[in-house]
């Protein structure tokens, strides 16, 4: 059973992530740097203009942690991010890689303020978005062999 964020774990990760945005662009660059130096194979996902991609990220992020106060608004989308990033290559081990990025990202930009207790909160949040992320591609997985016709 997932284990959902708590009103004041979302608010922790609400007001910390407010710190973030105003250093949006170098943690970006931070989270690539990290992600690529913990699985450098993904940086084989990673095509285009890595600033964009970053200010891509830090949007979905921003819109994701908004999202929080309403979970039942929310996990369509992330569903839909989870099915789309199958798309460009994102293998289900890759969540976790992705999730040791994101905590290393903001314990660098929060500094001291990078708490237990703020390290707990996106945790628990970061895992239910992941694990709805990969529970999508999996239904989507289950439902595309189920169609399949059957070996002649």
């Amino acid at each position: 059973m997932q284990v959902l964020p708590t009103t004041a774990q979302v608010q922790i990760v609400q007001e910390s992530f407010a710190k973030v945005t105003p250093i949006a662009e170098a943690a970006a660059a931070i989270f690539y740097q990290r992600l690529f130096e913990l699985d450098p194979s993904l940086e084989l996902l990673f095509r285009g203009d890595m600033k964009q991609q970053g200010r891509k990220l830090m949007a979905m992020i921003a819109a994701a942690v908004r999202g929080l106060d309403n979970l039942s608004l929310l996990v369509p989308a992330v569903e839909n991010l989870g099915r789309r990033h199958v798309n460009y290559g994102v293998s289900i081990k890759d969540y976790d890689t992705v999730g040791a990025a994101l905590l290393w990202t903001l314990g660098q930009g929060l500094g001291a303020s990078f708490t237990p207790v703020v390290a707990e909160a996106w945790s628990v949040v970061y895992g239910v978005l992941a694990n709805t992320m990969i529970a999508a591609v999996e239904r989507g997985a289950s439902a595309d062999r189920s169609h399949a016709s059957p070996a002649a």
